[in-house]
């Protein structure tokens, strides 16, 4: 209903009169896969043929523009030492796994283990809801290899900077060695965008050695550990 008429296909305006209105649209929609299939390719279409190249053209002539801005910038402040465009270029980021005290009686160890895994099991909740053989493998503590100190490590926390984009990045150790995933950041130090704050700043990676028990106890992928070379 928000959406301006010039930014929408006359194939909107002809459903919701077929339909009696857009609530009743939507419920065919959600109960039709042809209903769903025409809806998204319909207004795929016309994004590609009506809007996307104005948002194209639009992005290039900004794009032009932000040099003369950043030119100006530099004239008008020559001694200021501004950070280079490092989009499409390869960067990392280096700090040390740590834990951290980011506010009074609040203290977040430096590794998580399936131990909190198993705590937040919640068969109600989607996102919380652990397949069965995961509760097996841990009532049993059947850990294989992947063991540690009685359990298994899944995540742990590290000074290193982080943004968005970087989540998937590989974590490696000073022996050039893979030792995890980079995934998310710790809430209390979101702000590092802006300023980092190396008290509080902390980035979340997935242990490796969690991501293997998965793949060997759980999924029995053993085909994929043949492949690698594992270092103790």
């Amino acid at each position: 209903e928000n959406v301006p008429p010039e930014f929408r296909p006359d194939y909107y305006d002809l459903k919701v009169a077929q339909f009696g209105g857009i609530k009743e649209w939507g419920d065919a929609v959600l109960s039709s896969k042809d209903e769903a299939l025409e809806f998204a390719s319909t207004f795929a279409e016309y994004n590609r043929e009506r809007l996307a190249p104005v948002i194209d053209s639009l992005g290039k002539e900004i794009n032009t523009l932000m040099r003369d801005y950043m030119r100006g910038q530099m004239e008008f402040q020559p001694d200021k030492k501004f950070y280079p465009d490092a989009n499409l270029t390869l960067r990392i980021a280096y700090g040390k796994v740590a834990g951290c005290r980011p506010c009074d009686g609040v203290a977040y160890l430096p590794v998580s283990t399936i131990e909190g895994i198993m705590e937040k099991d919640n068969p109600e909740i989607f996102d919380y809801n652990i397949p069965q053989k995961l509760r097996d493998l841990y009532r049993d503590r059947d850990f294989g290899r992947w063991e540690s100190d009685g359990s298994v490590p899944v995540c742990f926390l590290a000074t290193n900077h982080t943004t968005g984009g970087n989540s998937g990045s590989p974590v490696i150790n000073a022996d050039g060695r893979l030792i995890g995933i980079n995934f998310d950041r710790a809430w209390d130090g979101v702000m590092s965008d802006l300023f980092y704050n190396p008290e509080i700043c902390r980035n979340i990676s997935l242990d490796i050695r969690y991501a293997l028990f998965i793949i060997d106890k759980l999924a029995n992928a053993t085909n994929i550990l043949e492949e690698l070379v594992l270092v103790p």
